[in-house]
């Protein structure tokens, strides 16, 4: 039976990794993998998770299983900071624990075509997995143009996709930082998707990978609470691999917003029956370790504040790396300016797939076959490496 299956193409993003481990050279550069790096090329475990975990090794005082729903201390700790001081928006909005962000797309592709969505609407590019994830649910989706070529966000194409669309039909919107282009939508343009939404009647799937990243918490969640303010139900998926830096730990979280009304209870409940069982079907619950350490820092104000500290020092320092290519200009053929007003881990330049095999062949520069490259990856003792060779190979 096993010679029936076909042989399926090696992950993109793996094999970059292990061309990286394989060079010899000193002074090669990783822009591909996603995850954060200080300016040593370091990846930390962060102090405040260091403080939550000793506290667990301390208090806690059993393994035993929570159920589908995960954590609910985790997931209820979350709310004010995604989705402000009525975190529960009078009652129409709750959630439960995933495997990580994309336990959470996944539930809430899932749970969409379960209700009865037809089709799923996306700008393009988008993170890969959102795309494999729909076809494996067998989710017909169609995509639209995220960014203009100058480098801002195309208001209009989504605009058009959501009146497009109408019941029966969904968008899933990339919250903040968007991955992989780094390009946001701005408060106007959010306001607007909001109003369309409410207009035609399609059904917003909201994606929150990296919220505080960006400009700050409060910030980075300004353009979800303005739709969710206006459409009367919406899923959200929460990452936390990357504002905490719990990458291995799959910390995630799903959220669903009922329409109010006397009926809004009973829609809640009845959505994650079917989320709860989808759940059990696919992980049974998630996994707990992580969840457990964010909670314990978001109940304790000391410990919320490092978080805090230590979130800002991470944004900090890709603000001066954008800021820093910002200020280069024109590199060969490709203009690094409108790096410098996107936002997150990620931005994408507009280089050839025979350019990036080029930079990575003669100057020892990785990243994605996309174009996207990795912020973080750079560094104040190699950007200036970073820019000459995108200057040689696109000039």
């Amino acid at each position: 039976m096993l010679d029936r299956l076909k042989e399926q193409a090696p992950d993109a993003l793996l094999a970059l990794i292990k061309l990286y481990a394989a060079d010899a050279r000193p002074d090669k550069v990783d822009l591909g993998v996603g995850v954060y790096r200080t300016g040593q090329g370091d990846t930390p475990v962060f102090g405040a998770i260091k403080g939550a975990e000793q506290r667990l090794v301390d208090n806690q005082d059993s393994k035993s299983y929570l159920g589908p729903e995960g954590d609910m201390g985790f997931v209820h700790a979350l709310m004010p900071y995604i989705f402000g001081s009525d975190a529960t928006m009078g009652g129409r909005l709750e959630g439960m624990q995933t495997p990580g962000g994309t336990g959470a797309v996944r539930l809430a592709i899932a749970l969409a075509k379960q209700m009865g969505i037809t089709k799923l609407h996306m700008g393009a590019p988008s993170w890969p997995n959102h795309a494999q994830i729909i076809r494996d649910v067998a989710l017909e989706w169609e995509p639209f143009d995220h960014a203009n070529p100058d480098g801002t966000a195309n208001a209009d194409a989504v605009l058009a996709a959501i009146s497009g669309a109408g019941p029966g039909e969904a968008v899933l919107i990339h919250g903040c930082c968007h991955n992989p282009t780094g390009i946001d939508y701005s408060p106007e343009d959010w306001e607007a998707i909001g109003d369309a939404l409410v207009a035609s009647g399609t059904f917003p799937i909201i994606d929150t990978a990296y919220q505080g990243l960006g400009f700050g918490m409060e910030e980075d969640a300004r353009g979800l609470r303005s739709v969710l303010a206006k459409v009367p139900e919406a899923f959200i998926a929460y990452s936390c691999d990357k504002n905490f830096g719990l990458y291995r730990d799959r910390v995630g979280a799903f959220y669903i917003l009922a329409n109010g009304g006397s009926e809004g209870s009973t829609t809640l409940g009845k959505a994650f029956s079917n989320a709860n069982a989808l759940a059990r079907a696919s992980w049974s619950m998630p996994p707990d370790h992580g969840a457990a350490a964010v909670r314990v820092i978001l109940r304790d104000p000391e410990l919320t504040q490092e978080w805090l500290d230590e979130l800002e020092q991470m944004r900090a320092r890709m603000r001066q790396v954008r800021d820093y290519l910002g200020d280069a200009g024109q590199a060969g053929g490709v203009d690094l300016t409108p790096l410098a007003k996107q936002n997150g881990l990620f931005s994408t330049l507009p280089v050839s797939k025979e350019q990036v095999v080029q930079l990575r062949e003669e100057h020892g520069i990785y990243m994605a076959g996309s174009g996207r490259i990795n912020i973080a990856g750079l560094t104040m003792d190699n950007i200036d490496k970073f820019i000459g060779a995108i200057a040689d190979v696109t000039g």
